[in-house]
């Protein structure tokens, strides 16, 4: 027995390996971040470098919040933006995803293919045309921006499709029953089918406010009043003509990042579920 267990082990020694040399490489710029934000400025750049923090500056931790006092509003404006978009998507998703997959009404495979090829189109190609009508409709230097497209936009759409691909998969006698039992579509969809698709929505939530939590390119576009700036154009006021203050910066980054990896590990096993897309309970 023992000697089946070191066989399999030694067999897969290789893949440990590589695995083990990859997940250094995905730590360690988080592993720099964290010591930098620990550190003195003096020592952020000495060589050979300071692998940890002597003494731990724990204090520039509190000193992002004196350089920045509207760091904490920054905070929230991504995160109110984030639930909103992250809600807005699933539930725009989820209903255009059933609808595609399970109703049948004209043009609705030639409907799809249209509103796919909204992902195909870069956003930097919609920039400007974008900011001219939301200007014309004196929506510029609102948060409505940065909520409202990217539900409809090319997050929105890839969200369909993931939902679309999952109720496909969701066995057509579901349906049958569920409307011998005298449901309605929006009762199957409710109570049956949305349900199911737990796994594959926490997937597409953990992406969507992934993504509106590190956009950077439409707050910059958009906003222009600092009150209403998010983290990463926040992070950006660390840096001025005089320099950089590295050490509040990456403060600030750590602090930026703690949210994301609270809502990874909250919904890993839905996540992983989602990605595996393995159907029904």
């Amino acid at each position: 027995m023992k000697s089946k267990k070191l066989a399999i082990v030694v067999k897969n020694l290789p893949i440990y390996l590589l695995l083990s040399f990859v997940s250094i490489l995905v730590i360690f710029p988080f592993f720099w971040m964290v010591t930098t934000a620990l550190k003195q400025q003096t020592k952020i750049f000495m060589f050979p470098p300071q692998w940890w923090p002597d003494p731990f500056v724990w204090s520039n931790f509190s000193d992002v919040f004196k350089a920045q006092p509207e760091f904490p509003l920054y905070f929230f404006n991504s995160v109110y933006i984030g639930v909103l978009v992250t809600v807005g998507t699933c539930v725009f998703a989820a209903l255009a995803g059933y609808a595609f997959a399970k109703l049948h009404f004209a043009l609705r495979h030639i409907v799809f293919l249209v509103l796919l090829t909204g992902m195909m189109i870069p956003t930097e190609v919609t920039a400007i045309p974008m900011f001219i009508w939301f200007t014309k409709l004196h929506l510029t230097d609102t948060h409505f921006p940065l909520i409202v497209p990217p539900m409809l936009g090319a997050g929105g759409m890839f969200g369909v499709f993931l939902l679309r691909q999952f109720f496909i998969t969701v066995p057509g006698e579901l349906d049958e029953a569920a409307k011998i039992d005298g449901c309605s579509p929006w009762t199957t969809f409710w109570r049956i089918m949305l349900p199911l698709a737990g796994p594959t929505l926490a997937t597409l939530a953990i992406f969507t406010f992934l993504h509106s939590w590190d956009n950077y390119f439409d707050p910059l576009i958009f906003i222009s009043s600092n009150h209403l700036f998010t983290l990463p154009v926040g992070l950006k006021l660390f840096t001025d003509t005089a320099g950089t203050e590295w050490q509040l910066l990456m403060a600030a980054s750590v602090m930026a990042t703690v949210p994301l990896l609270v809502v990874f590990f909250l919904a890993q096993k839905k996540f992983i579920e989602g990605v595996a897309l393995t159907g029904l309970k």
